[in-house]
């Protein structure tokens, strides 16, 4: 039978491998997604400076990841073709809350995504908080669902998006600084903000998952590609910057309350989080964890097997770089259990030649 998206050659073997690795938790093997050069990608550069930018067009944004996804359509590897939605950033969650949305381009990796500025002055406007259905940006919101799910059909699929709940959301209402000290002077305030915010993203993804059907019985996920089941994409970036005890006490109630409410979620840990790995490791509902990098801190890659002892079994997914990938292949010292995103790969020849290896590989 042939696969249903025509962007994703041998896409039977991949969804196989992806539900080995975050059903089965394998860790005898390793999966991995080639970054190549594009002309996509490059003509996306050109067009668009980094910084902020004016609301896009959604057939321009369509058109897009059509462009990136046929090129790759040849290319071998694990990752499975999906339309990200960057524009329903910060701005969806803060827009639908009487926020300014502002956007900003990305030409590293064709994103346009959106943010507030603080929206708060004080504790006052927290009672007029609603989901407002009505507002220009939730609108917009579901006119890109539709624009998407019309223009991917049968090509490629279309990935889960960023929550901003917890904190996250507090930080839309404030600014993180002024969060940080709303925790000591309004906790009280805050637990209020925090239950509003889930009420919030359980509508926007409630949304997503209405518009987009599973594909294959799982979600696609720009974080692990695709996996089982309606899976949503968690944050906890505001705890990077506190204690362990502080997310014991803010952070973990929040996400188990909202993974509970789907098939559970995955989540993205940047390099000044890693102190939360252990925690993070074992909340309720968690499918897998994205390790993201950041200058002048040691690459997940680099410290991959103390990063492992830490989370188990848990899925992982790290970045690597070509040169230091196929080393590692070739000393034999890849841990399984991970997928591994290979960035600066030269050709599309090169990166399924490297695939051949690395569905050979065996822990």
């Amino acid at each position: 039978m042939d696969f249903p998206l025509r962007y994703c050659s041998g896409g039977w073997e991949r969804l196989e491998r992806l539900r080995g690795l975050y059903e089965d938790r394998m860790q005898d093997r390793i999966l991995a997604c080639m970054e190549i050069p594009t002309q996509a990608l490059r003509r996306f550069a050109e067009r668009n400076p980094e910084g902020p930018t004016e609301c896009p067009a959604l057939e321009e944004r369509a058109a897009f990841w059509d462009s990136l996804w046929a090129e790759r359509a040849t290319l071998l590897d694990d990752s499975i073709p999906a339309a990200y939605l960057s524009e329903l950033d910060q701005g969806l969650y803060g827009g639908m809350v009487g926020g300014e949305v502002r956007f900003m381009a990305h030409p590293e990796n064709g994103w346009i995504s959106s943010m507030v500025p603080p929206i708060f002055k004080d504790w006052t406007q927290l009672e007029k908080l609603s989901v407002d259905h009505t507002s220009d940006v939730y609108r917009f919101y579901l006119r890109e669902l539709r624009c998407f799910r019309g223009a991917a059909e049968c090509k490629f699929g279309i990935s889960h998006f960023i929550l901003i709940d917890s904190l996250n959301f507090v930080f839309e209402l404030f600014g993180g600084t002024r969060t940080y000290l709303e925790l000591l002077d309004h906790p009280d305030y805050v637990r209020q903000a925090v239950d509003f915010a889930y009420q919030l993203n359980l509508d926007v993804q409630q949304t997503f998952f209405d518009e987009i059907p599973l594909f294959e019985g799982g979600t696609c996920s720009n974080m692990v590609q695709w996996i089982p089941g309606r899976i949503i994409s968690e944050s906890v970036d505001p705890f990077h910057m506190t204690t362990v005890d502080y997310f014991e006490r803010w952070g973990r109630e929040p996400v188990e309350r909202i993974f509970a409410a789907f098939d559970g979620g995955v989540l993205h840990i940047h390099g000044n989080g890693r102190h939360l790995l252990k925690a993070v490791s074992s909340l309720r509902g968690l499918k897998a964890v994205f390790l993201g990098d950041d200058k002048d801190i040691p690459t997940s890659f680099s410290v991959l097997a103390e990063l492992k002892r830490r989370t188990g079994d848990l899925p992982l997914v790290v970045q690597a770089h070509f040169p230091e990938f196929v080393a590692a292949l070739d000393g034999h010292c890849l841990p399984g259990g991970v997928l591994y995103k290979i960035v600066d790969v030269p050709d599309r020849d090169t990166a399924n030649h490297l695939m051949d290896r690395v569905r050979a590989y065996r822990v």
